[in-house]
């Protein structure tokens, strides 16, 4: 599994409830149409974590990198829906941090 994870603050304004409910519409679209195997959001608990990293950490899980390219994809035709979607979510954020995971050791590693 790779795992492509963000990390974000709420924009000024922004319902914590409203942020939530708007990323479980957009990836669990993105699950439906098979481009993620799956999702989750946390949230920071009294305030500990390393500096920088947000709030919000959204951890999105897929089968390997064709799939999130799959996603990018999709998301990258901008048609209404996915925009409509996606602008749900990005407009409640800001000081947005991202970075891609694998699971390890890897599946098709050889050991001496």
């Amino acid at each position: 599994m790779d795992h492509y994870e963000i990390w974000a603050d709420l924009a000024p304004g922004a319902n914590d409830l409203e942020f939530c409910d708007a990323v479980h519409a957009y990836l669990g679209y993105l699950r439906e149409a098979g481009t993620l195997h799956g999702y989750s959001i946390r949230r920071r608990k009294f305030g500990f974590s390393p500096p920088g990293l947000g709030d919000f950490w959204i951890s999105i899980t897929v089968e390997n990198l064709a799939q999130l390219d799959e996603a990018f994809s999709r998301v990258a035709r901008r048609d209404r829906e996915i925009e409509a979607l996606h602008a749900a979510v990005f407009s409640r954020v800001q000081g947005f941090k991202s970075a891609l995971y694998r699971d390890f050791p890897d599946a098709v590693r050889e050991r001496p």
